[in-house]
C-alpha cells in the first residue's frame, strides 16, 4: 500500500458491519500512525493503535471539526437502519449526520473523503447485465434507505464543486456480509426474536422464487479492502463493487439444498407489509420493492484503478453468513453483539 494512505485516519461509524472490518484493516498497515474510530458507544474491543471517542452524528452539538484535525483522511461509514417506522429519525442521523461530516471535513481540511454510498442509491436499472458507476443515481423514491443515499449523492455532487481541495471517494457495495455481521443484520432484518438457529436448511421445503429477487452481494473484508486501497491512492469518484455471481432463487435453493417455488411479488410483499404493519418485522415493504428494482454492479472500474477484486465468492459469503446465524456470531462491539435470540 501506497504511503499515500495517510498517518491518521478518522472513521466514522467504526464499530459497525463495515467499520469493524476497515479499521481492522488500518491497525495492521505500518504507515497508519493512528486510527480514530467515531461511534455512539466505546467498544470494548480495541485494535492496535486504535483510539475511539464517543459521538452521535444525530446530535448537533457533536464537534465533528474537532474530532477531524490534523487526519489525513475521514472514512464516513456511519448509518442507522432503523427505526423504519420513524424516517425522520434516520433521516437525521444518516442524512443531517452526513452533511455535518462532510462540513467538518471542509473546516478541518481533512484532504480525502471516503463516503459510504451503495447500491441501493442506484434508480432502477436491468437485472440481466451490469451497470457501471454512471448509471443514475435517484434511488428508489419511496425506500428510505435508497432515498437518503442519493440524496447524498446530490449533497456530495455540490460538495466537490465546492471544496475540489478535498478528494472525495463514493464506495457503491452491493449486500455487505460477514460470518461477525450475522447477529445484527438478523436484528435490522428480521427482528430481535428471530431465532438464527432456524436457519438451517433442512427446515426449508421450499424457497420463494420472487420475481426481480436477483442481486449481488460481497464480504465485508473485502468491500473493506476497497476502502483502505482509495486511501492508498489519488483516485477520486464512484466505484461499484461486488462479488461473483449474482444471488437468485435458484442459487440459493442449491446453497440450502432445497427447491424454489415461484411466488407472485404481490403476495410476497403483501406478507411483508404485514408483518411490518403489525411491527413483526423491522425490513418494509418500500425496502422489498427498491430491492426487486437494483440493477446489477459493473466492477470494472475497481479492478482496473484501485487493483481490486473480491476474495470470496458470492456463495462462500453467503454460507460463512449462514453460519454465523445459526451460532449467533458478533464482535465485542454494541452494533455487532452476538446473541441467537433476542
Amino acid at each position: 500500500m501506497s504511503s499515500a494512505v495517510g498517518s491518521r485516519i478518522v472513521v466514522t461509524g467504526a464499530t459497525g458491519n463495515v467499520g469493524t472490518s476497515v479499521v481492522r484493516l488500518l491497525s495492521e498497515e505500518a504507515q497508519v500512525e493512528s486510527v480514530l474510530g467515531l461511534a455512539r458507544r466505546i467498544p470494548e474491543w480495541s485494535p492496535a493503535r486504535t483510539e475511539w471517542s464517543a459521538v452521535d452524528l444525530a446530535s448537533q452539538q457533536a464537534d465533528l471539526a474537532k474530532e477531524f484535525e490534523d487526519a489525513d483522511a475521514v472514512v464516513h461509514l456511519a448509518w442507522a437502519f432503523q427505526p423504519t417506522h420513524d424516517p425522520a429519525a434516520t433521516w437525521r442521523t444518516n442524512v443531517l449526520g452526513s452533511i455535518r461530516v462532510f462540513e467538518a471535513v471542509a473546516a478541518a481540511r481533512v484532504p480525502t473523503l471516503v463516503h459510504a454510498s451503495s447500491v441501493g442509491a442506484y434508480s432502477p436499472g436491468p437485472k440481466d447485465h451490469a451497470v457501471d458507476e454512471s448509471w443514475p443515481t435517484h434511488g428508489w423514491p419511496d425506500a428510505a434507505y435508497c432515498r437518503e443515499k442519493a440524496y447524498l449523492e446530490r449533497t456530495l455532487d455540490a460538495f466537490e464543486r465546492d471544496h475540489p481541495e478535498v478528494r472525495v471517494v463514493r464506495m457503491r457495495p452491493a449486500f455487505l456480509f460477514k460470518r461477525e455481521s450475522a447477529s445484527e443484520q438478523r436484528r435490522i432484518f428480521g427482528g430481535r426474536f428471530l431465532p438464527g438457529p432456524l436457519a438451517r436448511p433442512e427446515l426449508l421445503p421450499f424457497l420463494p422464487d420472487i420475481p426481480g429477487l436477483r442481486v449481488q452481494a460481497l464480504h465485508t473484508d473485502d468491500a473493506a479492502r476497497a476502502y483502505v486501497l482509495a486511501l492508498g491512492s489519488e483516485v477520486r469518484g464512484a466505484f461499484n463493487l461486488a462479488a461473483e455471481p449474482p444471488v437468485d432463487a435458484e442459487l440459493l435453493a442449491q446453497l440450502l439444498d432445497t427447491r424454489p417455488l415461484r411466488l407472485p411479488r404481490a403476495a410476497a410483499r403483501s406478507a411483508i407489509a404485514a408483518a411490518w404493519g403489525l411491527h413483526l418485522l423491522p425490513a418494509s415493504p418500500h425496502l422489498f420493492d427498491a430491492v426487486l428494482r437494483l440493477p446489477l454492479m459493473d466492477c470494472t472500474r475497481a479492478r482496473t484503478e484501485l487493483g481490486w477484486h473480491p476474495e470470496h465468492e458470492a456463495t462462500e459469503v453467503l454460507e460463512e453468513f449462514l453460519h454465523g446465524l445459526q451460532h449467533g456470531a458478533g464482535v465485542r462491539t454494541e452494533p455487532l453483539r452476538g446473541r441467537k435470540v433476542g
